[in-house]
C-alpha cells in the first residue's frame, strides 16, 4: 500500500503489543513456582496457578487504571490474592516473591513476532512512538534490554504523566509532544478499552492487535506486526 499521506505518527502500546509480555512473565513465573515450591503448597499445577494469576492481575490493573487501587497495592497484592485462590495465605512469601518476580521478569528479552522487521519498515517514512500504562522503571529496562528505544522518538509512560489509557488526556499529551493532531495519528495496541477504544475516543485511528478478531468490532484489526508493512 506505501505510505499513508494522511498518517504522520504512529503509537504503539508495550506490553503484549511490541514487548512480549505473556511469555516472559510466563518463564520467570515457571521458575519461581518451582523455586517456591508452590505446587505442593497450594496443591496446584503452574498452567492452573499462571491462569489465575493472570486474572488476579488483569483485574488490578483495571482498577489501577480507574485509580480504584495504588501502584503498592497492585504490586504488594496480587501474587497474595492468587494464593488466595488455592487456600494458601502466606503474605510475607507473596512479599518475596514479589520482589524477585520485578526484579527479573522487565529484563524478558522476547518481542513479538516480526517486531523490529516492522519497525524498521515503518521509521523509513512516519514517527514512531510508544504510549504504554506500566511503572517508569519497569517499561525502561524492557524497552532499553531489548534495544528499542532507538526506534522512537517519544516514549509515554503513564506513571511519569499520572494518567492512563483509555483516558483522552494521555493522548491530547501524545499529540502536544508530538507537535501534531489527531488526524495525523494511529494507535496500535492489543488491548482493546485502553488502546483502541481510548484512541477511538480522542479521535484517532486505531489498529486491534490481537489474534482473534472481536466480533463486535469492525474496525482494523491485525494477527502479526508484519501485516502493517501492508497498511503503511
Amino acid at each position: 500500500m506505501g505510505s499513508r499521506k494522511d498518517k504522520k505518527h504512529l503509537f504503539f502500546d508495550l506490553d503484549d503489543t511490541l514487548w512480549d509480555f505473556e511469555k516472559n512473565s510466563a518463564l520467570v513465573l515457571a521458575d519461581l513456582f518451582d523455586e517456591f515450591e508452590l505446587s505442593s503448597k497450594l496443591n496446584t499445577n503452574f498452567e492452573t496457578f499462571l491462569n489465575e494469576y493472570k486474572k488476579v492481575n488483569l483485574l488490578f490493573w483495571l482498577k489501577y487504571n480507574k485509580r480504584e487501587i495504588d501502584k503498592t497495592y497492585l504490586r504488594n497484592n496480587r501474587f497474595d490474592q492468587t494464593f488466595k485462590k488455592f487456600d494458601y495465605d502466606n503474605y510475607p512469601e507473596n512479599l518475596i516473591l514479589t520482589e524477585q518476580y520485578l526484579d527479573k521478569a522487565p529484563h524478558g528479552k522476547h518481542l513479538k513476532a516480526g517486531c523490529i522487521e516492522t519497525l524498521e519498515y515503518l521509521k523509513q517514512n512516519y514517527n514512531l512512538h510508544i504510549i504504554t500504562n506500566g511503572f517508569k522503571e519497569i517499561q525502561a529496562i524492557k524497552i532499553d534490554g531489548c534495544g528499542l528505544r532507538n526506534y522512537f522518538e517519544h516514549i509515554i509512560i503513564s506513571e511519569e504523566h499520572d494518567l492512563s489509557k483509555p483516558d483522552e488526556k494521555i493522548f491530547r499529551l501524545a499529540e502536544s509532544l508530538a507537535s501534531t493532531n489527531a488526524n495525523e495519528c494511529v494507535m496500535i495496541g492489543d488491548n482493546f478499552e485502553s488502546d483502541i477504544q481510548g484512541a477511538l475516543g480522542a479521535g484517532w485511528e486505531a489498529i486491534h492487535f490481537s489474534e482473534t478478531k472481536l466480533l463486535d468490532h469492525n474496525g482494523k484489526h491485525i494477527r502479526q506486526l508484519v501485516e502493517l508493512q501492508n497498511l503503511f
